[in-house]
């Protein structure tokens, strides 16, 4: 067990692809907490020498945090919050944007439109937690929605989405907060207001995973039948080729002033999960974790409690069936988690230390012991080669980055 910084400051990991794919180093922001959005860097840390670098150094006021790397090239992703705030135009959840950094050099990912008529391809508002996909083509995200939250509050409802490489778009740029992205950006969930209790509709969604390179799955709330918010799990499968990212169904990709932007034809959400009469319904919230699928793309990992109500690791087939309990462990996994890249283990917390749980067996081991704080639950993560495993501990106040060998 090694801590690999030291500075007086905060070090936050994202829950997934901080390490560079040559597993040498870790991406991170410096926020100055979890829930704090005022950092003004990313930057990187060797593992093996401790040395840092800068990334990329935010400017006008605007600050920047939640940096993923693409699974092969020299490219980070992160989130953006606006230049030159102002008491009209400050960082919230639907005014972000995310950006690629490479070689010194930044660009937009998404395109912002916020003037009707919308334009296709370009968001209406903020997109947070952008990941690559296994293949590096593909960018996912969270998204909240300025047009409709400047309408109604209540109408800005978390989705999903899917940034893809058939840019740039370029809106006309009537209103000084747009901007052009080089990326085709559009939402690949659907939520309404109201959902019908004991339905499939959901108004939230959200913690979403890849599931190989053409599917993601997602938590959606769902209500029962007597109207309790149920966290269940969904997937959708994704257009093949450019022509079907541009291809509308029935309703315009870009929104309307009255309604959210809407998925492409074909884009439609499956229900994996059937939890509303468990003994305790639903995905867990607590702690916060994203589902995630093992390298192989055949089955999906999420967190839910068993029948004495503790939090246990689930597996189910992106094609559905019953979930399989992997663990039962006697106490709750505290964390989010991660697939070791094998395929062959997933790494989290438990009882204050970190571990590895077989995929097939759910038999447990720990990489540590004696921690002088526990893990943070924010992000276990596995190095591409599968060699080490990093997370966030307090030290002397701050958040610093541990690794660890997994001895694969």
């Amino acid at each position: 067990m090694k801590q690999i910084t030291f500075s007086p400051r905060n070090h936050q990991l994202t829950n997934i692809n901080t390490w560079t794919p040559d597993s040498q180093w870790l991406a991170y922001d410096v926020r100055p907490s979890g829930a704090s959005f005022t950092g003004e860097t990313i930057e990187r840390v060797n593992v093996k020498t401790g040395e840092t670098e800068v990334i990329y150094r935010a400017e006008k006021g605007a600050h920047v945090g939640v940096v993923t790397v693409h699974p092969t090239d020299d490219q980070y992703v992160f989130i953006h919050g606006p230049e030159n705030p102002d008491a009209s135009w400050q960082y919230d959840f639907h005014h972000r944007r995310g950006v690629i950094a490479q070689n010194g050099q930044v660009k937009n990912l998404d395109a912002m439109d916020i003037t009707a008529p919308f334009t296709p391809g370009a968001l209406r508002g903020g997109s947070h937690v952008h990941v690559f996909s296994p293949d590096g083509h593909f960018v996912s995200f969270t998204y909240n929605d300025h047009v409709l939250h400047e309408r109604d509050v209540a109408l800005d409802l978390r989705n999903v989405g899917v940034a893809a490489p058939f840019g740039p778009v370029t809106p006309q740029g009537n209103h000084p907060r747009e901007y052009a992205g080089t990326f085709w950006s559009v939402l690949i969930s659907r939520t309404t207001p109201t959902p019908r209790p004991g339905s499939d509709e959901i108004n939230r969604a959200y913690e979403e995973g890849w599931v190989g390179n053409n599917r993601i799955a997602f938590i959606g709330d769902t209500l029962s039948e007597r109207g309790e918010k149920v966290p269940e799990l969904f997937i959708v499968d994704l257009p093949e080729d450019e022509a079907g990212w541009k291809r509308a169904g029935d309703a315009p990709l870009e929104g309307t002033v009255e309604n959210m932007p809407a998925p492409p034809a074909g884009v439609v959400q499956r229900r994996l999960t059937f939890t509303h009469a468990n003994r305790y319904p639903g995905l867990v919230n607590v702690p916060r974790h994203w589902v995630r699928s093992n390298p192989q793309g055949s089955e999906i990992a999420f967190l839910m409690r068993d029948d004495k109500g503790i939090v246990q690791l689930w597996l189910i087939a992106p094609e559905g069936g019953e979930p399989r309990q992997l663990t039962h462990n006697q106490s709750h996994i505290q964390s989010a988690f991660n697939w070791h890249p094998s395929g062959e283990a997933l790494g989290f917390v438990l009882d204050n230390r970190i571990a590895c749980c077989d995929a097939r067996s759910g038999e447990v081991r720990f990489l540590t012991s004696d921690h002088g704080n526990p893990p943070s639950g924010d992000a276990v993560v596995f190095s591409p080669d599968g060699r080490y495993v990093a997370w966030m501990e307090e030290t002397v106040g701050f958040r610093q980055l541990w690794v660890t060998e997994t001895g694969e």
